[in-house]
């Protein structure tokens, strides 16, 4: 699973990368039945900047530990969010399932990922990112037949993802073996 953290943990400071979400969990002592990488985006940088150099990295890992290359999965939250959307539209075909949090595209079509299985998050009260962004992906997929799942946090504001990614249930739909091809 590569994790996309947001805008927020920017920088060199590695620990920053693990703020929140999954890579928070794993420093707490939860395990994962998955490996997890956690990048960490420059300062001067964002995610949808960095697609081709985050591709380069799902093929080192994939190549230099024991990973199915068929069940890669991508999450992340906010900026994080938006670079899942655009890491997955760039390369539909490297992933098994996608789980974006509170983030949205740029000046593209969400079409690329009608075999991608989706999952995503967000809340309606967010004053960062609005609801409306992934409103908008979610109709454009549902109208070409894609398997998307949109959770929708009532009264929630940026921060829809600690209840995300403490749900196990999360995880498991990222795991499930129907999303193999």
């Amino acid at each position: 699973m590569l994790f996309l953290h947001g805008a927020g943990e920017r920088g060199s400071e590695l620990d920053l990368a693990a703020t929140h979400g999954p890579p928070k969990l794993a420093d707490a002592g939860h395990e994962f039945p998955f490996v997890l990488v956690t990048p960490q985006c420059s300062a001067s940088s964002q995610w949808v900047a960095e697609l081709s150099t985050l591709s380069g990295l799902i093929d080192e890992v994939v190549a230099t530990h024991r990973i199915d290359p068929t069940r890669v999965s991508v999450t992340g939250l906010s900026m994080g969010g938006y670079g899942t959307w655009s890491l997955a539209v760039r390369y539909p075909d490297r992933f098994a399932a996608i789980a974006p949090i509170c983030g949205g595209m740029w000046l593209q079509s969400a079409a690329p990922l009608r075999r991608v299985p989706v999952w995503t998050f967000h809340g309606d009260a967010d004053d960062v990112v609005p609801i409306s962004a992934t409103e908008q992906i979610v109709s454009e997929l549902r109208s070409v037949g894609a398997d998307v799942r949109f959770t929708r946090y009532a009264g929630v504001g940026h921060d829809s993802w600690t209840e995300t990614y403490e749900n196990p249930e999360v995880y498991d739909w990222l795991l499930s073996p129907r999303h193999g091809r």
